[in-house]
């Protein structure tokens, strides 16, 4: 053996033996089939200077007020010290008599209300007079619902028919109603369809890199402004024109009228927002001796649109309290499941229905379209001779799962929960409850619900009473760069109701060959990550 050899022979086993043990150490810890995980989220930097120069540009444009404007910021107070852009605090004096609470918005608020022309007519008028709002909103109503916190803002307006000059001559039934949403905070989900649309030359040059699109049933406007990213929507029939309801191509005219409408109305420059990473949350350490579930995508064989197949969705949108309030409960098809009571939806284990077939648009579903969201049935009442508490079927209570803002107008059949903030931006959709119990409950636009609080009864209202099975259809929406998109809450349920029953379920059944979810902040370093795009109301049952 030639000098040294021993020792070259030496190191090559020890090369040879630390890449086994590194090998062994990612063979033996692989993810479980079941595990759940959390959403990952991008924050966004907003430019402030940005907004207060766009801001005196519409101040200066009214000479009258300009000098009740002050643009030279404070240096003797904190940064982040609302003083310190006094500008600011005096818009948010003028705008917050119609929009409550607007100071909470970490992004400039953009609305259809010019300030500057509200306070000129104000200071021209005789003392007392109460000026009428929609002159100073492009025509467009009192807002329907204003909500802000610390992620961002939304608000809806609505086009009574027949106002604003050049809207549709066509009559509707009834208002054409208008949303905007802005966010420092977008979900990063592996969304194919994502940042795709069309650019709008008459409006680019006040919104260079506006896009234009239609997805799941809305039509949509996003943008970047600011740095933050918005979106305007209108629900919309991607058809013709039908007698109650309204075509896409005739709510162009209207989405347009308001983006040329839209003015800095507020907001206050706060601490930025950081980016949220996705990881494994946490579940149960005790074993449920009977609560299983199938695995995420595995829906009834043949419901899907064209008879595909579902989407493996393994995150949990959110840590939420189970929208029922109490056990057992069960995820199942109310369209395609047994009703008997040894079967179907009143019996483990749970099964996906977030893929059915139906006419709604959902990017995860195969071909574009699916169910939307998840139909949960409570238990059947124990029969009358097993010394069980009373139990009235059309008694059982639906909550709250979050702590959260109401979006619900009095004529809705579906109440919308909002949560907004530094962590989150996400809507929780409950639908079949009766409305007119809704409206008696006071489950309106604006209202604070706190987590756990009822809000409801199962029921099974459909247009009408007794219009679908006595179930709650719950569904999620994440807000990205294309607004607010559906996605599957399996998961997130799966993870609730293992914390209600304080057990953690099983998953049964064959597996489902499929990817795993691409989150883009939490993966391990060795794994290639994704591209992933950055980037409300139909009904569901």
């Amino acid at each position: 053996m030639p000098p040294g050899g021993e020792t070259v022979v030496g190191n090559r086993f020890r090369f040879v033996s630390l890449l086994l043990a590194s090998l062994s150490l990612l063979t033996v810890t692989p993810l479980a089939a079941d595990e759940i995980r959390s959403p990952s989220l991008t924050a966004l930097r907003v430019d402030w200077r940005a907004a207060l120069d766009q801001l005196r540009t519409e101040i200066n444009s009214r000479p009258q007020v300009a000098a009740d404007f002050t643009f030279v910021p404070r240096r003797s107070v904190a940064r982040f010290d609302p003083r310190a852009m006094p500008a600011l605090v005096q818009l948010n004096a003028v705008s917050s008599q119609f929009f409550t609470g607007i100071t909470r918005s970490p992004i400039p608020v953009l609305l259809p209300f010019d300030p500057a022309a509200y306070l000129e007519a104000q200071r021209s008028s005789a003392p007392g007079t109460k000026l009428a709002v929609s002159r100073y909103q492009a025509d467009f109503d009192p807002v329907d619902m204003f909500d802000a916190g610390p992620a961002g803002y939304s608000a809806t307006f609505s086009l009574e028919p027949g106002a604003g000059d050049g809207m549709p001559t066509r009559t509707f039934a009834k208002p054409v109603e208008v949303q905007i949403t802005g966010s420092a905070l977008v979900y990063d989900i592996a969304d194919p369809a994502g940042g795709k649309g069309e650019p709008v030359k008459s409006l680019a040059t006040t919104y260079p890199d506006l896009r234009k699109f239609i997805r799941e049933g809305f039509l949509r406007y996003a943008f970047t402004r600011f740095g933050a990213a918005y979106v305007v929507s209108i629900q919309c029939l991607d058809s013709v024109a039908k007698p109650r309801r309204l075509a896409c191509k005739e709510a162009y005219p209207v989405a347009e009228r308001f983006l040329k409408a839209l003015h800095v109305a507020g907001g206050q420059r706060m601490r930025p927002l950081m980016d949220v990473s996705s990881d494994l949350i946490d579940r149960p350490a005790d074993r449920s001796t009977d609560f299983s579930y199938r695995p995420s995508g595995d829906i009834i064989p043949n419901t899907g649109y064209r008879k595909q197949g579902g989407h493996p969705d393994v995150m949990a949108y959110a840590q939420i309290r189970f929208p029922l309030e109490k056990a057992p409960a069960f995820v199942h098809s109310q369209s395609y499941a047994k009703r008997d009571k040894a079967d179907g939806p009143t019996a483990y284990p749970w099964r996906d229905n977030f893929c059915e077939s139906r006419s709604f648009e959902v990017w995860q579903c195969a071909g574009g379209y699916g169910h939307q969201g998840e139909d949960i049935r409570a238990a059947n009442c124990p029969s009358s001779g097993d010394n069980h508490e009373p139990c009235d079927p059309r008694q059982r209570s639906v909550v709250a799962v979050r702590d959260a803002v109401v979006i619900r107008a009095p004529s809705d059949q579906a109440a919308t929960l909002e949560v907004n903030s530094r962590t989150e931006h996400i809507r929780f959709r409950y639908m079949h409850m009766n409305p007119h119990a809704l409206n008696d409950s006071g489950v309106l636009n604006g209202r604070i619900v706190n987590e756990g609080e009822k809000i409801g009864v199962v029921s099974n209202y459909l247009d009408h009473p007794a219009g679908t099975s006595m179930h709650l259809h719950f569904d999620v929406q994440v807000f990205t760069r294309d607004g607010w998109i559906w996605v599957n809450p399996y998961a997130t349920l799966i993870s609730a109701y293992e914390r209600l029953i304080r057990a953690r379920g099983r998953e049964i059944g064959p597996e489902i060959a499929s990817t795993p979810q691409p989150v883009a902040h939490a993966l391990p370093e060795d794994v290639i990550k994704p591209d992933l795009r950055e980037g409300s109301s139909s009904e569901g049952n």
